[in-house]
Order: structure tokens, then sequence, then C-alpha cells
């Protein structure tokens, strides 16, 4: 390895390696893209990132950091925080969408890999053997992590009966956000934020790159299309929002007086229906297993957890779904909710206006018995 240069472990088609790949982008980080089928992952990787899950960056240094969300806050902290607005209905809104990329579309993500078969299976096998070393056990490797990632889908709730609500849910989401980007070339004006490297995860590297989705989104939302390029490129690469003469568009910053646009407050409106019965549904069920399992400050927080193998039942227009609860979901929702405990009651007046607004406001309230950390690369019960 480069000892100069930062080494993001990570695969084309991974959901979480999208959001850390972009943040190095957008802000001008060097870095090398290694597969985590190297040897090196193993090697000199896992041993210091405790489980083998991408992205995971090994520093220049040799210090390593596994997951996105504690990649991108080395760098924040580190640089003064340039994609964190700094007035407050912003910052709150961002990390809702952080919450969103990283749970609330997780069910599209995976419908849209997994159940066109016709439209993608060519083009993910050859990303997932690739994946792999080179073993005489290469293709039936491929073949167990293919079948895997498959079942994963049936944990987010995806299957026979959902299906048709979960394409719907999507459609009007992607509909709902593409008429905001065709009006402003990020989340929060002229800059990317915080929110957009977390939506970024699932609207690249799943739906804005396997076959059948990419063909929906390029057809019926090429303004959220646009964005997902826009992300992948040091440039700002907006020259649509430009006018024909002039140069009136601001080329960086958020957008001014604390503003959310309406068109971004519709789709969050859309998202309200399915995150917030799943998030109040999860915690019930870790609340429960947190109750009769006591757990030391500084222990590991498991994947799923709770009764009936950690799922979680909710109700989204009028129909049952089923999906397993994890702990991961709070740890980010812990950020919507410390920003807006730092606030001051004149600011969570607006806060509150604007999440009854759309649906969200519950939110605020939802939360584990427990608060959840991230120390020595594992999320840790506090």
């Amino acid at each position: 390895m480069t000892s100069m240069t930062y080494s993001l472990y990570a695969l084309p088609h991974s959901l979480y390696s999208g959001r850390a790949r972009s943040y190095l982008i957008k802000n001008g980080i060097a870095y090398r893209e290694v597969s985590c089928g190297h040897e090196s992952f193993k090697t000199d990787v896992v041993p210091k990132a405790k489980l083998p899950t991408i992205p995971a960056m090994l520093t220049p240094d040799g210090h390593v950091i596994r997951d996105g969300a504690a990649i991108i806050e080395y760098f924040e902290a580190a640089n003064g925080r340039p994609c964190q607005p700094k007035t407050p209905k912003q910052q709150l809104v961002s990390g809702l969408f952080d919450l969103i990329g990283n749970e609330g579309l997780l069910r599209p993500a995976m419908h849209y890999r997994w159940n066109f078969p016709e439209q993608n299976l060519s083009f993910l096998h050859y990303h997932f053997y690739h994946a792999q070393q080179e073993h005489p056990e290469r293709e039936a490797k491929t073949h167990h992590m293919m079948d895997k990632m498959r079942y994963a889908a049936t944990m987010f709730g995806v299957n026979d009966q959902s299906q048709a609500l979960v394409e719907t849910l999507y459609m009007e989401f992607l509909s709902a956000l593409d008429k905001h980007f065709e009006q402003y070339p990020y989340l929060l004006g002229w800059q990317p934020s915080i929110g957009d490297f977390g939506l970024l995860g699932p609207l690249f590297g799943h739906l804005g790159r396997d076959p059948k989705p990419l063909q929906i989104m390029q057809q019926q939302a090429v303004h959220v299309y646009r964005w997902v390029e826009r992300m992948n490129r040091a440039a700002q690469d907006a020259p649509e929002h430009f006018p024909s003469t002039g140069y009136a568009v601001p080329e960086a910053g958020f957008l001014a007086n604390d503003e959310i646009p309406a068109t971004l407050l519709a789709a969050l409106a859309v998202i309200a229906e399915d995150l917030v019965p799943e998030t109040r549904a999860a915690a019930e069920v870790i609340n429960g297993w947190l109750a009769v399992n006591p757990v030391e400050a500084g222990a590991k927080a498991s994947r799923y957890l709770g009764q009936n193998g950690g799922k979680a039942e909710f109700t989204v227009r009028d129909q049952t779904m089923v999906a397993g609860a994890q702990p991961y979901r709070f740890f980010v929702l812990q950020s919507v909710q410390d920003c807006y405990a730092r606030c001051s009651a004149d600011e969570r007046i607006g806060i509150d206006e604007l999440l009854q607004s759309c649906g969200l406001d519950e939110l605020l309230n939802i939360k584990l018995t427990r608060r959840l950390g991230q120390r020595d690369n594992l999320e840790v019960w506090v």
C-alpha cells in the first residue's frame, strides 16, 4: 500500500461503500480503493476492524476505521465539519436523510436487486465473482455469497406479499425526490451535506447501478440520476442549474436562512409512512429484549436483537410488514435526536412544526432504553 494514501476497502456494488467513497471524492481526499477480496483485507484490516464488513479504511499510519459513518466522522472532525450544515433545521434534516439512506431505503434497494434476475443476474454475478479471491472454489463461493445476500433481503421485509407496496412507496419517493433535484443540485442547496452521502448509499450502490432500477431511475427520475452522477464526481457538476446568462447561482454553500424547500418536505412525507412505524416497532422489540437481557457498558450490539429472531411487525397502508430490528438504526437516529436536544426552545418550535408537517415528529421520541456508541470499530451499548 502507498504509505501516504488512504486505502478504502470497498466494492462497486456495495451500498454502504458508496456513502464513504462519495465523501472522499467530494472532499478531495486522495485514496486508493481496494477490494475486500484482496488478501490484505484479511491480514491488515479485519484484525483491527473486528468485523469483516465494508467499507473500511486503512489510514497512512496504519489505523483502521470500519463503517461509513465512522470514516466520514474521522474527516469531518479533523477538517471543521465542511459537510455539516450550521443551522438547526438544515442540520437536523441532513441527519434525517442520513437515516433514510442507511435504513429507510433498504427494502427497495434489496427488492430491486434480487427480485429481477432476468435483468440483474449477469451484472451481479460479475461483481460478486470479482469480489472473491482466485480459488478453485471461486464460482461456488460466488453463488454462496449471492444466495446469502438474497436471503438477507427477507430480513429487511422483502417478500412476495410486500413487493407491490415496496415498489409503490419507492416510486412515490423517487418522484418526490426528482421534483426536488429539478430545483436544486443537492439536498440543501449548492453543496453536499451529510444527508446527501447517506442517501447516496442505496440510490447508487443498488438503485442507481443495477440494471433494473437504473433503467427506472434514468427513465422516470432523470434529476435523481443526475444527482447520483454528481455525487460521484469531484466537481460540482451542476451546469443545468445555472442560468443561460450571467452567474447568479452560487457555486457552493447551503441555502440561506436555514431554508428547507417544500420539495424536500414532500419527499420526507412519503418516506415517513414507512420509516416511522418500522422505527417504532423496532424500538419496542429491542427494548423488550433489553428489559430481560441486561448488558454491560461497552458490550457489542448485535446486528439483530429481540424476541422471535429480532423481527419487528408493523403496518404500512393497512398491510402488515415484518423486518429485522437493528440497533444500528438507533445509532444513526441518536444523531438526529441529539441535534434537536442542542437546539434552543425557539429553534425547537420551528423544528417541531417542520417535522409535524411531514409526519416525522414521532422520531424525536422513539428511543432505546440504552444509548449506542462506536468504540474500537464496533457498535456498543453505552
